[in-house]
């Protein structure tokens, strides 16, 4: 898990990191493209790279896979020759190799796009051309328009990383851990060194490191007044930092509420982890959040077992059990909603408080695994699936109406698939899965899903188009969501096959109820619809009553402009009566009629006829 990097905190590294930025954009290709895209090269086998002439030479292949990028510091020994074989440079003559940033001011330009293509302990001849740009002035004895060679061997390099992408915070990476990556829960001990840039040191960590969640900072933007020893650190100071990663505790929110959260001290073994209905094996000490034990479980020999699913443990260790792999150990904090609550619970050496959050150490020793549903023949899924909806049935009966659907649910799982079973087992399988549908419908409702109901009912009538029960609860569900039609349609149909079924006469005297209320409601706001008409149409009689004219002129344009009023009223009162023709059962349509007949009457009287 080791990993050690140095982090520099810097200004002035955003305007270095654009300047980088800035060259990439000129390139006419992503560096390496081509000899991303070709066949690797074999010893002895020369290529050009890129357009720019550059070509390359493999003398002794690299290791693994991996190849530094651009902004990488790399430590090469690199040799320097003429095409003539003068040699005008070479690290290994001094017996010191080179170490620059790949596309810094420091390194060769033009060599850099090949070494970006070599392997760690690559060793590659290099050609270059004297429009590749190599600076002259940094060798003695190069003619101004010489083709130069250069042979490297990339012996290592530190990746650097710009943490904020904006220059800021650049990670150099000393040595690399394992390809984990932190959340924001996750608990990291570091060991860290800052430094000034004079190299004084102005923080440390003690010798066993220092914890912390990954989301908590673990310093200020301010500067620090001097502290044991160690003097200040200035405001808007540039700082190094060496810091080694010495472990890492993943933390996962196991219940989507930050209510029960595990952290993880040991990791597992393989990727599955315990099934509803499953069988585990475990121990664990329980204790107080203030750190008082309550508990000690399945030590000295001891076991201790429970289902998975079956509220046989509080919900937060149920729930997180069936989260881990089999050898992990973990460490768990719920919070009372999934612990006792606000109930006081009694153990042998305490009481634990209302409202109190809990710790677990828990470590998953074994569980037992459920055999494929893939594996089963036809009559061992018969038997789980009549087994698991035994079990759906006790919980509904006890008021679990979540979990006894979901027994429900995995039951009909069993006996999903086609083709399984024998021809004399067929009617058996067709009967048990639409039981379990129904089942599931009924809890539904009570959950107040209506729209799973609907599902479920509606699965169980294309299996069976005159199933009573599917009908009437179907039938609740649509009434339930307001959708009074379709619950008529179902009403219907239930009682066409059974005319003096109890339940579904009282379901439908239900409907009947709420659809006379919906009528009331509906003739109410038609009548106040009607009220504001007639208050515009007064207004209208009234003007045309001051400004009628005399003999011919009012039986024309006022007679007209009249007619065409009640001619209007006259359609707005049928288009009235068709929305409530068949509300027999109140009295909406003699509101309406009322109501249009006033209107007519008046309009009637001042129009004098």
């Amino acid at each position: 898990m080791a990993n050690s990097s140095r982090l520099t905190l810097s200004a002035s590294a955003a305007r270095a990191a654009a300047a980088v930025v800035d060259d990439d954009d000129d390139l006419d290709e992503e560096p390496g493209e081509e000899i991303e895209s070709a066949p690797p090269l074999r010893v002895g086998e020369e290529r050009e790279i890129g357009r720019a002439g550059l070509r390359k030479k493999l003398l002794r292949p690299g290791r693994g896979w991996e190849t530094p990028v651009l902004g990488d510091e790399v430590t090469v020994h690199c040799e320097g020759r003429l095409l003539d074989g003068r040699k005008f440079e070479s690290t290994r003559d001094r017996g010191e190799p080179l170490t620059f940033e790949l596309g810094g001011e420091q390194g060769i330009a033009g060599l850099d796009q090949g070494i970006i293509t070599m392997k760690k302990g690559e060793l590659a001849l290099f050609t270059l051309p004297c429009s590749s740009g190599y600076r002259h002035d940094a060798a003695q004895g190069v003619p101004p328009d010489a083709d130069m060679q250069f042979e490297v061997e990339l012996l290592s390099w530190l990746t650097v990383m710009d943490i904020c992408k904006d220059g800021g915070i650049v990670k150099k990476v000393l040595s690399g851990g394992d390809d984990r990556q932190t959340g924001d829960l996750d608990e990291v001990t570091v060991k860290y060194q800052v430094r000034l840039l004079d190299g004084t040191i102005v923080a440390q960590t003690p010798e066993g490191g220092f914890e912390f969640c990954v989301n908590q900072d673990a310093f200020g933007e301010a500067g620090r007044e001097a502290i044991s020893g160690l003097p200040a650190i200035p405001s808007n100071a540039v700082l190094n930092i060496e810091v080694e990663l010495v472990s890492l505790k993943p933390v996962v929110d196991v219940t989507g509420d930050m209510k029960v959260l595990k952290k993880i001290l040991r990791a597992g073994e393989g990727v599955r982890t315990p099934n509803s209905g499953e069988t585990v094996c475990v121990r664990y000490t329980a204790m107080l959040k203030g750190g008082t034990n309550f508990e000690k479980v399945g030590f000295d020999g001891e076991s201790f077992q429970f289902i998975i699913d079956e509220e046989q443990v509080i919900a937060g260790l149920d729930r997180a059990v069936s989260t881990m792999l089999k050898g992990e150990l973990s460490e768990l904090t719920i919070e009372p909603e999934y612990a006792f609550g606000n109930d006081e619970a009694k153990r042998d050496v305490t009481i634990i408080p209302s409202s109190s959050t809990l710790i677990y150490v828990v470590e998953l020793l074994d569980f037992t695994k459920e055999k494929d549903i893939r594996e089963m023949t036809g009559l061992e899924k018969i038997q789980a699936a009549e087994g698991t909806k035994s079990s759906g049935n006790d919980l509904f009966k006890n008021g679990k109406f979540e979990r006894a659907a979901k027994k429900y649910d995995k039951a009909a799982r069993y006996i999903d698939g086609e083709g399984t079973f024998e021809d004399n087992e067929e009617n058996l399988v067709k009967s048990l899965r639409i039981s379990c549908w129904l089942n599931s419908a009924a809890c539904c409702l009570k959950l107040k899903d209506f729209q799973g109901a609907i599902r479920l009912c509606s699965q169980v009538l294309d299996n069976e188009f005159c199933n009573m029960k599917a009908l009437y609860r179907r039938a609740q569900a649509y009434i339930e969501a307001v959708d009074l039609d379709l619950a008529k349609l179902d009403i219907q149909k239930a009682l066409e096959l059974d005319p003096k079924n109890k339940e579904v006469k009282s379901l439908q005297m239900t409907l009947r109820q709420l659809q006379a209320e919906k009528n009331r409601r509906d003739a109410k706001l038609y009548a106040n619809m009607f009220q504001w008409t007639r208050k515009d149409a007064d207004v209208t009689v009234k003007k045309l009553k001051v400004g009628r004219p005399r003999g011919d002129e009012r039986e024309g344009s006022a007679g007209v402009e009249a007619s065409n009023l009640e001619n209007y009223m006259r359609c707005e009162h049928k288009v009235a009566e068709k929305e409530v023709k068949g509300n027999r059962e109140t009295r909406a349509m003699e509101v309406v009629d009322a109501t249009c007949a006033g209107d007519d009457r008046e309009m009637a009287d001042s129009m004098g006829t």
